[in-house]
């Protein structure tokens, strides 16, 4: 699972969605990577975007685990109407892969379309899982080698304090 935030304390809402993956029914928080800070990918007139991601192991389908991110998310004060693209949020969960599995609605598309260029995604995950395997694109490590990380910072246990 992704999870991101940039608005009403981003860190505390990182630390909130990842307390909640904990306690989601038939699902165990295998990890969770470390927060990362960065810049926004929407329009620059935002804070940065604090980000992390978890590996779950759930017997939740991908269906009943969206809807669990998504009462999630409305439960931290997202709002049901989308904003703008990549505009700010006060929490975003997406799910990033599911196992092997490749699923193409509507309202969901797994592996998560952005993936493979989201620095903020992709190295986090490899800090927890760097031979994940993204079906139909290769390996997290490989992705990783092939995108900018320089934006991005890695946050010490003081700056998550903040």
């Amino acid at each position: 699972s992704g999870i991101g935030s940039n608005l009403d304390g981003p860190v505390e809402r990182v630390r909130v969605a990842l307390s909640g993956l904990a306690e989601l029914p038939q699902t165990r928080l295998i990890a969770s990577s470390s927060l990362y800070l960065n810049p926004p990918m929407g329009p620059a007139e935002q804070p940065d975007y604090v980000n992390a991601v978890a590996l779950l192991l759930t017997r939740l389908s991908a269906r009943e685990l969206l809807v669990y991110l998504q009462a999630q998310e409305l439960s931290q004060g997202r709002e049901k109407e989308p904003g703008p693209r990549w505009g700010p949020r006060r929490i975003d969960l997406d799910i990033l892969t599911y196992g092997d599995r490749r699923i193409d609605e509507p309202d969901l598309v797994i592996p998560h379309p952005g993936i493979s260029e989201r620095n903020f995604v992709l190295f986090p995950l490899i800090e927890i899982c760097p031979h994940l395997s993204i079906p139909g694109r290769g390996s997290v490590s490989r992705l990783a080698a092939d995108i900018d990380g320089t934006a991005l910072e890695k946050m010490t246990a003081v700056a998550q304090d903040r």
